[in-house]
């Protein structure tokens, strides 16, 4: 069964270091875990309208946390940075946030 681009992408990642990354044409976002670099190409694609050059990827580690006696880990998520090709279009989402 095929996936949607809205179950490929599910956040965008927003933090000093990625609005940062925006100047170099990097965008962040927190993806599915069981998508790969071709699918999230596509996705970007498909959503904003942009050209991708690249796309690297990252596996995020669940962190321990506490609750009093509690403790457990944090859900393990994917991240990935997405480089958009030269002369293409920004994306209007993150122009608000400069």
């Amino acid at each position: 069964m095929a996936k949607l681009a809205y179950d490929i992408i599910l956040k965008p990642i927003i933090t000093e270091h990625s609005m940062e990354l925006l100047a170099q044409g990097k965008y962040t976002f927190k993806v599915a875990k069981d998508s790969n670099k071709i699918e999230i190409a596509k996705a970007v694609e498909a959503l904003f309208g942009v050209k991708v050059a690249k796309v690297n990827t990252i596996n995020c580690r669940g962190v321990m946390k506490r609750m009093g006696r509690n403790e457990g880990y944090t859900a393990s998520w994917k991240k990935a940075i997405v480089t958009l090709a030269e002369g293409s279009k920004t994306i209007d989402f993150f122009d608000g946030m400069i």
